[in-house]
């Protein structure tokens, strides 16, 4: 059953990336693209955050939209931040923490969360698992400080 779920999820979020990619022009041709969590290759990501990487799936994070697997390591926090643009997820494994005004929310495997370019909120990853998800927005990746 979670793992129904977790194809679910991920197809969903394969479905956002086509549909983004066509919208924005990224689309990577016609050619098919296969990308194993497991087999990526992470590095820090664009804002330098010590515990978060991310692997690139399709597009650039630091230039624009983009599809990427993203880690947290455990107890990974990013405190209190927005992001300008959109930012889609569907978690793989462990637990994205996700919170803002409107409450707390533990984004398990196969669940999906859309955080609104602008939209102030605090994440971070399971204290015992970290996070390993899937992330695409349709703008370079940021991630600013609230105040």
């Amino acid at each position: 059953m979670q793992r129904s779920l977790l194809m679910i999820g991920v197809a969903v979020a394969l479905l956002f990336a086509w549909s983004i990619g066509r919208m924005q022009g990224q689309a990577e041709g016609e050619k098919v693209i296969f990308v194993s969590a497991k087999d990526a290759k992470f590095s820090v990501s664009p804002n330098g955050a010590s515990g978060a990487s991310m692997a690139p799936i399709w597009g650039d994070a630091s230039t624009g939209a983009h599809g990427t697997f993203t880690k947290f390591v455990p107890g990974f926090d990013a405190g209190m931040h927005t992001h300008t643009n959109d930012v889609w997820l569907v978690v793989i494994k462990g637990a994205y923490l996700y919170k803002d005004d409107a409450g707390e929310k533990r984004v398990g495997p196969g669940d999906f969360i859309r955080v609104p370019g602008g939209h102030k909120h605090w994440s971070s990853g399971d204290k015992k698992e970290g996070a390993l998800f899937y992330e695409e927005s349709s703008g370079k990746f940021d991630l600013i400080p609230a105040k």
